[in-house]
C-alpha cells in the first residue's frame, strides 16, 4: 500500500545506518490529510518523539519516494516545508538532515510501553520479497489495458474459480515454466495460498480425513490453517534428500510438501521420493499438496519442475504471486484433481464468493504480454546477486558458519558451528541490535520434539530489505555472527 515505510530509531547518518524508517501515512490519509501533509506530519512527529535524532541524515527524496510508493516531488516538497519550519536542514551535496536545534519533545500520541516496543532496523525475515521491485509502471499499464478491454460482466458476481482470462494465462504459463498439467476448468484462483490450503483442508475433512502429514520443518501458520480446518498435523522427518516419504503415517489422507525447494531447509525432494509420494497417494486414495512457493527462483541449475505432472489426479498444485510480485496482491492458485474441483469451488464460494477481479485481469495481461516473464528474470538476477553478497560476506566475517539451501529461493539457512551461542541467545542479541531474523527451531512442526543438543541455526531472508538498506543489514548480521 502506498504511504507505508519502516524507519526505526536512527542515531547516525542514514547512509551509514542503512535502516528502515517507520512512516505510516495510512491513518493520516484516512483522516483527510493530503499526501504531502501526511508525510510532513509523520516526519515532524518522528523528530518530536525522538525517533529521528538531531543530525540524522534522511534518505534521498528518490529513495524515500520509492519506499513509500509516492512521487519524488511530494517528498521534495515535504522536505522543503520542514526545512523552512526549522525541523530539517538541507545543504547542496550533503543531503537532508534533522536540524540540531530541533530537540525531541513529547509525542502527541501516547507512546507504547517500552516493554511492548520492538525496534526493527534490519529486516531479514524469510519468505518476503523486496517490495521495491514491484513493477509499478508495468502493473499500471497492464491494469489500464485490462480495464479498457474487460467485458461488462467481469465486474459482476462471477465464478468462484476466478476470471477465465487469468486461468487461461496461467494454464499456458505453468505448463511452460513449471511443467504443470492442467486446464482452466481445474484451476481455482484464491486469495493467497493460506486460503487455498484452508479450502483444501476443509474439503479433505468433509470426505472423512482426520490428519495431514507435514514436513518436519515448515511454515507454522500453514500448520495452524490445517488444524483450524479440523485436521491434525503429523510431522514427516527430513534429510538432505527432502521429506522421508517412506515414513508417511497411515492415518493421514494427504501430505503437504515443498518439493522444489523445501521450506526452510532448502533441499529439493529426490526423484525417487517424488515417485514414492505419488504412489502412496494412489494406494490409499490420498493426495499430495505441492506448495510451489518459489519455484521460479532457481540460480545454480535448471529449475526443478513441479511434481504435479507425475499424477494430476493425485497432486494438488499450489502457486502464488507473493514472491514474484507482492504478497499484498493476495493472488494464488490451485490446480485441482477432478474429485476436488466441486468441493473446493463450493467452499470458495462460501468463503468470499470470488477473489478480486481487477487484479486477476491485470495479472492475466502481464502474463500474456510477456511482461511477467521479463519481471521474473530481473528479479532472479537481483536475488541471485543478493545471495552471492550474503555468501561472500559470511565467508569473510563468519567463515565457520555453514550456509545451506541457497540453490534457489529467497532465503538461506545458517548452520552455526559447535560451541556457538544457543539459538535463543542469538535471537535475543539480534533483537537488541534491531535485526529481525528467525531461528530454525521456530519452523518445527512439533516444537516439543526439538533436540536441545542440536547446533543453532538461523533462517535468513536476503530478499527483504530495500536495495539501499541491504549492505547495512549484512553488516549487522555479520556482527551478530562474528566470533567473540
Amino acid at each position: 500500500m502506498p504511504g507505508r515505510a519502516i524507519i526505526g530509531p536512527v542515531s547516525s547518518s542514514w547512509t551509514s545506518f542503512g535502516g528502515d524508517l517507520h512512516l505510516d501515512l495510512t491513518e493520516r490519509r484516512a483522516a483527510g490529510a493530503g499526501l504531502r501533509a501526511a508525510l510532513e506530519d509523520a516526519l515532524r512527529e518522528a523528530v518530536q518523539d525522538g525517533r529521528l535524532v538531531p543530525g540524522t541524515r534522511l534518505p534521498s527524496s528518490r529513495a524515500l519516494g520509492e519506499d513509500l510508493g509516492i512521487a519524488r516531488n511530494t517528498v521534495v516538497e515535504a522536505y522543503g516545508q520542514l526545512t523552512a519550519e526549522g525541523w530539517l536542514t538541507s545543504r547542496q551535496g550533503s543531503g537532508t538532515t534533522v536540524a540540531r536545534r530541533a530537540a525531541p519533545g513529547r509525542s502527541r500520541r501516547a507512546a507504547r510501553p517500552a516493554a511492548g516496543r520492538r525496534t526493527v532496523r534490519h529486516d531479514l525475515m524469510a519468505g518476503r520479497p523486496d517490495l521495491s521491485l514491484f513493477p509499478r509502471t508495468a502493473w499500471l499499464a497492464a491494469a489500464r489495458r485490462a480495464l479498457a478491454t474487460a467485458p461488462h460482466e467481469a465486474f459482476g458476481y462471477g465464478s468462484p474459480f476466478g476470471r477465465i482470462e487469468l486461468r487461461r494465462a496461467l494454464t499456458d504459463y505453468l505448463a511452460r515454466v513449471r511443467g504443470v498439467r492442467t486446464d482452466p476448468d481445474h484451476l481455482l484462483i484464491c486469495t493467497g495460498v493460506s486460503q487455498g490450503l484452508g479450502l483444501l483442508c476443509a474439503a479433505l475433512r468433509e470426505r472423512g480425513d482426520r490428519a495431514l502429514a507435514v514436513e518436519e520443518y515448515g511454515l507454522p501458520p500453514q500448520h495452524a490453517v490445517a488444524r483450524a480446518a479440523g485436521l491434525a498435523t503429523v510431522p514427516v522427518p527430513l534429510d538432505e534428500a527432502g521429506a522421508r516419504v517412506e515414513r508417511l503415517d497411515g492415518r493421514c489422507g494427504a501430505v503437504l510438501l515443498t518439493p522444489a525447494h523445501q521450506f526452510p531447509t532448502g533441499a529439493p525432494l529426490a526423484a525417487d521420493r517424488r515417485a514414492a509420494a505419488v504412489r502412496w497417494a494412489r494406494e490409499r486414495d490420498g493426495y499430495v499438496v505441492e506448495d510451489d512457493y518459489d519455484g521460479e527462483f532457481r540460480y545454480d541449475r535448471q529449475p526443478v519442475g513441479a511434481m504435479q505432472a507425475l499424477d494430476p489426479e493425485r497432486v494438488v498444485y499450489a502457486g502464488t504471486a507473493a514472491k514474484s510480485l507482492a504478497p499484498g496482491l493476495r493472488l494464488a492458485w490451485l490446480a485441482l484433481p477432478d474429485a476436488l474441483v466441486e468441493p473446493v469451488a463450493r467452499l470458495k464460494r462460501l468463503a468470499d464468493t470470488m477473489s478480486p477481479v481487477l487484479d486477476q485481469l491485470t495479472l492475466a495481461e502481464l502474463i500474456t504480454s510477456g511482461t511477467y516473464d521479463r519481471h521474473v528474470r530481473r528479479c532472479r538476477l537481483h536475488y541471485r546477486r543478493r545471495r552471492d553478497q550474503l555468501v561472500a560476506a559470511l565467508a569473510e566475517h563468519a567463515p565457520r558458519v555453514r550456509v545451506t539451501g541457497i540453490a534457489a529461493g529467497l532465503h538461506a539457512v545458517l548452520q552455526l558451528p559447535p560451541g556457538s551461542a544457543s539459538e535463543a541467545e542469538l535471537l535475543a542479541r539480534a533483537e537488541a541490535a534491531g535485526l529481525a531474523v528467525e531461528g530454525l527451531s521456530w519452523h518445527l512442526a512439533d516444537r516439543s520434539a526439538a533436540d536441545p543438543d542440536a547446533a543453532p541455526a538461523l533462517v535468513i531472508g536476503y530478499a527483504s530489505p530495500p536495495e539501499h538498506a541491504f549492505p547495512a543489514a549484512l553488516d549487522a548480521l555479520c556482527e551478530l555472527l562474528r566470533e567473540r
